[in-house]
């Protein structure tokens, strides 16, 4: 008999922990994207996860070789590859962040030994805020080294300011190059230093005749990237579908080992001074998780901007005890 020509596909499986708006967009972002064979959902509302899973399901003659399961069962999560944690309280209204790094902190204390249970060689992804506090959190509770535990970070953030800057020039946004970088929250900023588009600096662009992207205007951009959140919020109450397609762009890096470059947020060693706390740089993510973390140039303004977003978290954290 000759060898077959069939190959054997890999099953790959991320896990969900948390079936509400975004947990249920990162699932239905990895289905369309087909980003994994496998996609568990674990939630503790027991008719609302298996609702969302059948309801997903429904839909896997057009997303074939998908399997999608959900359960109340911490379980359902084993042997997953990537493992992206939505669980957590929400802020409520005249709650401080800091009170709202308490309670998810009492959370992750009881659900991260529950997880790495069920998938000991997981890469952990955080999407739930304040997500840098809770990186620090999350990896001193499991023990794990700074590659395998990470959060979405400023991916999103750099996506909305890639957005921006690609309207006004009129180009692609995968021409442009930025970076959101710090923390994900008031004090994340732009390295406009090294911003370009191709490989034209962002300060020397021109758009018929003129260079559209002055101080002010740079300032205008800012602005709206760091409140982008609050203005979606404003209108329909969350932020959903854009943190799912991110949370899915890094389990697929991961997943498909890919060394891609994306300003995930995890522990930090000497970046350019900054050690122990956990923020966004550029990264290069793969298979193991997070690697090298890059060093892109940066203005003496925006080292201090840095060393600023580190003392912001430095305190949350001593605050919470850790």
């Amino acid at each position: 008999m000759s060898p077959s020509n069939e190959t054997t596909v890999r099953r790959t499986k991320i896990g969900i922990v948390g079936a509400g708006s975004v947990g249920t967009s990162l699932a239905y972002a990895a289905m369309i994207r087909g980003t994994s064979t496998d996609i568990a959902l674990y939630d503790l509302q027991t008719a609302k996860v298996e609702a969302e899973a059948l309801d997903l399901s429904h839909g896997q003659m057009f997303a074939p070789g998908v399997r999608v399961e959900g359960s109340d069962d911490v379980a359902v999560l084993r042997d997953s590859d990537v493992v992206l944690v939505t669980a957590g309280a929400k802020q409520k209204p005249g709650q401080s962040r800091l009170d709202l790094a308490g309670a998810n902190t009492e959370i992750l204390k009881s659900l991260m030994p529950q997880l790495l249970e069920q998938a000991p060689g997981a890469v952990y992804v955080l999407v739930t805020n304040p997500c840098d506090v809770l990186t620090v959190v999350a990896q001193r509770i499991t023990g794990l080294p700074y590659q395998r535990v990470l959060s979405s970070g400023t991916v999103l953030d750099t996506s909305r300011l890639r957005w921006l800057i690609g309207n006004e020039a009129n180009v692609s946004t995968s021409s442009v190059h930025a970076y959101i970088i710090g923390e994900h929250g008031d004090s994340e900023f732009p390295v406009w230093s090294s911003a370009t588009i191709g490989q034209v600096p962002l300060n020397e662009w021109e758009v018929d005749g003129h260079r559209p992207f002055t101080e002010e205007r740079l300032a205008e951009l800012t602005d709206q990237v760091v409140n982008a959140a609050y203005r979606v919020i404003e209108g329909k109450g969350a932020t959903n579908y854009a943190i799912g397609l991110s949370g899915v762009r890094i389990a697929e890096a991961v997943l498909r080992d890919q060394h891609a470059v994306l300003s995930v947020s995890t522990v930090l060693e000497d970046y350019y001074g900054v050690s122990g706390v956990a923020l966004s740089v550029p990264s290069v993510v793969s298979g193991t998780g997070v690697g090298r973390r890059l060093r892109i140039p940066m203005g003496e303004r925006e080292k201090q901007q840095l060393r600023s977003s580190a003392e912001a978290m430095r305190g949350s954290l001593a605050q919470l005890g850790f």
